[in-house]
């Protein structure tokens, strides 16, 4: 399993922001894809991801700004970020079958 994540940018606060993992080899579903981030100096931090049942979870800090969506077709699990914070800096990842991408550089800042 390969796994790259993109779209991440220098953004405002208030800003949005729309990552995207890209899954190659294995089987997909997306229901065992998660997204994590790490912010400097910061614990890694498990943001959230899509179960069986197209159930999403989040963690509390994004809750009700995030949200997570796959397309199967393109092997693709999605981030879609709004009214970001300079708390969201971080690097964000996939993870997938105990494999993480190299990350995207997310930075919110005015």
């Amino acid at each position: 399993v390969q796994l790259v994540e993109s779209g991440g940018d220098l953004v405002p606060p208030g800003g949005s922001l729309r990552l995207s993992c890209a899954i190659s080899g294995g089987e997909f579903s997306g229901y065992t894809t998660r997204w994590f981030r790490q912010a400097p100096g910061k614990s890694q931090e498990r943001v959230g991801g899509v179960m069986v049942g197209s159930t999403t979870f989040y963690a509390d800090s994004v809750r009700g700004r995030f949200t997570i969506s796959i397309d199967k077709s393109k092997r693709t699990l999605y981030l879609q970020m709004n009214n970001l914070k300079p708390e969201d800096t971080a690097v964000y990842f996939c993870h997938e079958g105990g494999v993480f991408g190299p990350g995207t550089q997310v930075t919110v800042s005015s």
